[in-house]
């Protein structure tokens, strides 16, 4: 059994694609509870939940100080709804920055973790199973220790929810061999070699993360943010450019009814409604942040993303290998 509290208000499209989200997880899993934060009459049409009436709804370019001066908004009172009603954690498409600062300021980080870190998986396109890189964006300056620590939360991360016993480790870097790398990375990377409890097989290139090479990827917040929406980017950028190879004459269109099927299997592969947003790691909760686009689709496998890290204790486990370092 697990309680989650879920900001009904804060995505592009509104309440809509999370009440959507809402049914199709309910029906999947009503063992779980689900309590629901947004403005009352909206969500009347839904049933059997405790609803929290919150009638402001935070702008996604709303500022980090503004934030908690705005309490209540449906992200304030959803983050704050957690220890309120001894939730498991809380699902949000709103404003990243905003949800990150107050859940940070609100859930307070663990004892013992160093900086929370938002956790991403990207899927490896030459076989199965993604790859787990963290920080994307949670913060854009982070010491070398902190990257070790991400290097042990993302391996705990790795067996929790993809089952890998010894999940393999590297370090974002301009190269793959050791000494390579910033500053900062060559900082980083004999304290992750050091620590026994890593599977680390050092540095990997931004070309390499989607071949399957590592489980873990560390990387500091700025740079993995980068990688992330470079990446977002081109594959858009590929999937506009394919569209008009097969839109140019009768015979291009004739010959999309042959590749139809692996263009479809590569689309599923790297849709991010599958992967149910982001982690926030490091925090006295599960912390999901959804994709600010999210349908009901990608809402549903937000809210089951955070319900299988309750049900499995990743905090409390997150707790107990930080104390052990």
């Amino acid at each position: 059994m697990s309680k989650l509290v879920i900001d009904m208000m804060g995505s592009d499209l509104g309440s809509l694609a999370a009440k959507e989200g809402v049914r199709l997880f309910s029906a999947a899993h009503p063992e779980t509870t689900l309590v629901l934060v947004g403005k009352k009459e909206e969500l009347a049409d839904l049933t059997g939940y405790e609803v929290i009436d919150a009638p402001d709804v935070l702008k996604m370019d709303v500022g980090v100080l503004e934030v908690l001066r705005k309490k209540g908004s449906s992200l304030v009172k959803a983050v704050s709804a957690v220890a309120l009603t001894g939730a498991d954690g809380v699902i949000s498409a709103g404003s990243t920055g905003a949800f990150l600062t107050a859940a940070t300021l609100i859930n307070k980080k663990i004892p013992g973790v160093l900086r929370p870190a938002l956790v991403t998986a990207f899927p490896n396109l030459e076989g199965d199973g993604f790859a787990t890189v963290l920080d994307v964006g949670a913060s854009n300056a982070n010491t070398a220790e902190e990257l070790a620590q991400f290097g042990l939360m993302g391996t705990l991360y790795c067996q929790e929810v993809y089952g890998i016993e010894k999940p393999r480790v590297r370090l974002l870097s301009n190269g793959s061999e050791d000494g390579k790398g910033s500053p900062l990375g060559k900082e980083a990377f004999p304290l992750l070699k050091a620590d026994k409890r890593l599977n680390f097989l050092g540095n990997i290139e931004a070309s390499a993360v989607l071949k399957g090479q590592a489980d873990v990827i560390v990387a500091d917040g700025y740079s993995g943010n980068v990688m992330l929406k470079s990446l977002e980017g081109a594959a858009k950028g590929m999937s506009g450019l394919l569209k008009k190879a097969f839109m140019r004459n009768p015979l291009s269109k004739l010959s999309y009814l042959f590749v139809r099927g692996g263009l479809k299997a590569l689309k599923d592969k790297m849709n991010p409604k599958k992967t149910g947003g982001a982690l926030l790691i490091g925090v006295n909760a599960v912390v999901v942040k959804a994709h600010g686009n999210s349908d009901g689709e990608a809402f549903f496998h937000a809210i089951e993303l955070a319900d299988r890290l309750a049900k499995a204790g990743l905090v409390e486990k997150i707790a107990a290998g930080v104390a052990n370092g």
